[in-house]
């Protein structure tokens, strides 16, 4: 199952862009063997609009367009549930088991998701109370999701 990440904003070269890559690269290699990977990165600019609504509508329109048809989408949101990563890897595995060709995780811009993004996803995911940067949200949702492969796979990375 691929696993395609949407997101608003850019990574610029830097601490944030070196982890989610290491991460990312750790996904990829161990995913294979499991069914699961590889990332497609698919980062949005901001939409320049002039209202909130407007801007939220507009960059749910484009990170739906990122989305294969059938995909499955998770939304990062911070009014979505938080999981353990024992939880999250079993999410991923039944998705991946129900026969999902497509995971895909949608990341919103500073003003949040627009309705479109938020209707029909099957999971709201929060990575916790605080809210943090969206290139740090990425870079945690990479480590979660390597995290995923070695809890799947019995590697000794995990030790919760």
């Amino acid at each position: 199952m691929k696993i395609m990440i949407a997101a608003v904003g850019r990574l610029k070269d830097g601490g944030e862009q070196q982890l989610f890559d290491r991460y990312a690269s750790r996904f990829n290699s161990g995913g294979k063997a499991l069914g699961l990977g590889p990332i497609d990165l698919r980062e949005l600019v901001e939409s320049r609009k002039p209202d909130v609504a407007q801007r939220k509508s507009d960059e749910a329109t484009r990170l739906l367009s990122c989305c294969p048809d059938r995909a499955v989408r998770i939304v990062l949101d911070e009014r979505g549930r938080p999981e353990d990563s024992v939880a999250f890897a079993a999410r991923i595995a039944g998705i991946r088991d129900g026969g999902a060709s497509t995971l895909a995780f949608l990341l919103g811009g500073p003003d949040g998701h627009g309705n479109d993004a938020l209707s029909g996803v099957t999971f709201r995911l929060s990575l916790g109370a605080m809210t943090l940067p969206h290139g740090l949200a990425r870079v945690i949702l990479a480590e979660q999701l390597y995290r995923a492969t070695t809890i799947l796979s019995g590697h000794p990375y995990h030790r919760g």
